[in-house]
């Protein structure tokens, strides 16, 4: 793929910008980093460099990456998206059984790595802010990406962990004793960070790469958050703004090209360029993927696609064909919407993070929790007649809502599956956690829906309170 001539000042300044949030989010010396955001937003190009740095940077962080230490692996074995078959990584096995310890190190990274990266917006937006030289268009949509980098990182914070700091500043006496905000402050930033980059972006891919954040990126951030809220005219308004941008997004009839670099499915990416070319795979290829022509497969495989939930698919089911796959060896399905599990060659694939489909879900069940049956059975039948199955209003224009938030819900955990926890986020949002996950979980207790807050941040912080159960 093609990048920018400032790739190698975009490593330079994101140092720059990381200084002091690897270990602390909070301990970082006033002097130098006064210096460094004087040097780092005195011309356009290294601003540039600043949030194209984070936009990397977003592959190696933990919540972020597609790997050990995500949203993706660890809300998938939270759930019963994923059955958890060799134990690769120490911290997995708590998640999967829904037993977490404070000082899990998946617990840790989560959080860490969410707000090291608020850390990184929040440094960014006082250099914006502070600068007289960087032109004003530019400024304003640097602006308006760094704001929505910030509401997507705290929407997850809030979503798996509850009440949580939030942290607007690199004010770092302020943010070593923050408490924690209640979900209604965290949401209503979230949605005030959202509108201000809907304002401040157009509607254009810089480069053209989805790997950079426009005003439809916001856009479906923002339907997703107001389905979560139950705000449904405003869900379906947003996501139909999103469906509505035909010159830039459709769904791919081919499901192999689905998760290509910049696909025209995709809303929003991460590039696995983060690393710096010493691999071009994504991180969920990398885990996932158990190839059957790889002998030492038995040693990388951790987790494998529930032979009852794959059995639960339709033999018809073009996604069942192409986006799983049987490893003859070792007697398991996994998930194949990534093709490449390893890679040092130009990349092909990018992690994809928002794809159009889940808009089409989205307007789907808002749809439907106003009354328009015929409208959330529209929109998904788009999904299944892509996948290849009989469309309801064929078989059952007749369904009563119950039954249609039943079939949508069904739905998203097949299309969205092990996807940035989707399937998680929806058992708990709308209640029905304890009662899919309390029969296949031993150790499984209400309070498991949300994580712990890490020990450690604990320590640190007197003021940081803990969730029930823990």
């Amino acid at each position: 793929m093609k990048f920018n001539i400032y790739n190698k000042m975009v490593m330079i300044v994101w140092i720059a910008l990381a200084i002091g949030s690897c270990d602390d989010l909070v301990e970082v010396d006033p002097p130098g980093h006064r210096m460094v955001s004087e040097s780092v937003f005195d011309n356009d190009q290294t601003a540039i460099a600043a949030m194209n740095g984070i936009y990397y940077e977003l592959f190696n962080k933990g919540f972020s990456s597609g790997g050990a230490y995500s949203i993706t692996y660890l809300s998938s074995i939270s759930s019963d998206e994923m059955d958890l078959e060799r134990v690769s990584y120490e911290h997995s096995k708590e998640f999967y059984e829904n037993a977490l310890n404070p000082d899990n190190q998946g617990v840790y990274w989560l959080w860490t790595s969410a707000y090291e990266t608020i850390y990184m917006v929040n440094s960014l937006l006082e250099g914006l802010n502070s600068s007289s030289t960087i032109t004003p268009g530019l400024g304003n949509r640097l602006e308006g990406e760094a704001k929505f980098v910030r509401a997507f990182s705290y929407f997850y914070l809030i979503n798996l962990y509850g009440e949580t700091p939030l942290l607007l500043t690199t004010d770092y006496e302020r943010n070593a004793l923050a408490g924690r905000n209640s979900i209604a402050e965290v949401y209503d930033q979230i949605i005030l960070d959202l509108e201000d980059a809907r304002s401040l972006l157009d509607e254009t891919y810089m480069d053209g790469e989805r790997t950079q954040v426009n005003r439809f990126v916001a856009t479906a951030l923002l339907a997703r958050v107001h389905l979560f809220l139950e705000n449904w005219e405003l869900a379906e308004r947003f996501s139909t703004e999103v469906i509505n941008a035909s010159g830039t997004y459709e769904l791919l009839d081919d499901l192999d090209d689905v998760f290509l670099a910049n696909s025209r499915e995709a809303i929003w990416q991460i590039s696995p360029y983060g690393l710096g070319y010493m691999a071009t795979q994504t991180n969920e290829g990398n885990i996932f993927i158990i190839d059957p022509d790889d002998p030492f497969a038995v040693f990388f495989m951790s987790v494998v696609v529930p032979k009852a939930f794959y059995d639960s698919l339709s033999e018809d089911d073009l996604r069942r064909q192409h986006w799983m796959a049987y490893n003859p060896n070792l007697v398991f399905y996994y998930p194949h919407k990534y093709k490449i599990r390893n890679s040092t060659g130009p990349i092909e694939e990018y992690s994809m993070v928002m794809r159009l489909a889940e808009q089409y879900f989205i307007r789907a069940e808002a749809r439907t929790m106003q009354g328009n049956i015929p409208g959330g059975i529209a929109d998904l039948d788009v999904i299944r007649g892509r996948a290849g199955l009989p469309l309801f209003a064929d078989t059952d224009p007749g369904i009563d809502a119950d039954a249609l938030i039943g079939a949508i819900l069904k739905e998203r955990r097949i299309e969205l599956h092990t996807e940035w926890g989707h399937r998680w986020l929806d058992l708990k949002r709308t209640d029905r956690a304890t009662e899919v996950l309390e029969p296949l979980k031993d150790a499984w207790e209400p309070t498991d829906v949300l994580y712990p807050v890490p020990g450690d941040e604990r320590m640190k912080n007197p003021n940081l309170s803990q969730n029930d159960g823990y």
